[in-house]
């Protein structure tokens, strides 16, 4: 059994994870799991360079295969924003409901045609050396609702509009999500990088 450790405290990121996983081969905890982590300063300018910083700084401190995941939203009209500080767009970190409110405050008055956005999801493999081994990315393209709709989901999911749905990720079925999101297609991409990195391991256990 690979066994790797998932750079983030966000539960419903490690359920996502676990719900793609082989659950034969691969193990996974969360920062939450693991004792003496230390916080990473996501200081990048990009997802793809948060992600590396998050699993290769987390690796050489804990000795283990890390995975850094880093994303967000990037809105067309907002040249970008919030980008790499969605998460803490407002000024607090993982507080969803005041960078919601934000967004929908900046984009007061821009027409639906004009709401285009893109989620992204950056995913970095690294070796307990902290060298990064495994890095892919996923984007899924939508637009901003003018308010929230649906329970479902975190962050922006309930002003995230897949056009054609006609609905966001927060009132979507979490099978339909798992098809479309933007964590979803870095995974497929990553799973089987992944596995062909364990068998060229060629070791039943490893962190």
């Amino acid at each position: 059994m690979f066994e790797l450790v998932l750079g983030t405290h966000n539960a419903k990121k490690l359920v996502e994870l676990q719900m793609m996983l082989p659950a034969d081969r691969v193990k996974v905890a969360s920062l939450a799991e693991i004792s003496g982590a230390i916080e990473v300063v996501e200081d990048g300018e990009t997802f793809a360079e948060n992600a590396a910083k998050k699993a290769s700084e987390q690796a050489r401190h804990l000795g283990r295969w890390v995975l850094g995941e880093d994303s967000g939203i990037a809105v067309d009209v907002l040249d970008g924003r919030p980008g790499v500080y969605s998460a803490r767009y407002a000024g607090t970190h993982g507080d969803d409901e005041a960078n919601n409110d934000k967004l929908l405050a900046e984009l007061k008055g821009v027409p639906e045609e004009r709401r285009g956005a893109a989620f992204h999801s950056a995913l970095a493999l690294a070796d307990p050396a902290g060298e990064i081994r495994i890095q892919v990315h996923g984007e899924c393209r939508g637009r901003v609702a003018t308010e929230r709709s649906g329970s479902g989901g975190f962050g922006y999911d309930p002003l995230f509009v897949i056009p054609e749905y006609h609905r966001s990720f927060g009132d979507l079925d979490l099978t339909v999500k798992r098809a479309l999101s933007h964590r979803s297609r870095a995974l497929r991409q990553f799973i089987p990088a992944l596995l062909r990195l364990v068998d060229g391991l060629g070791q039943p256990s490893f962190g």
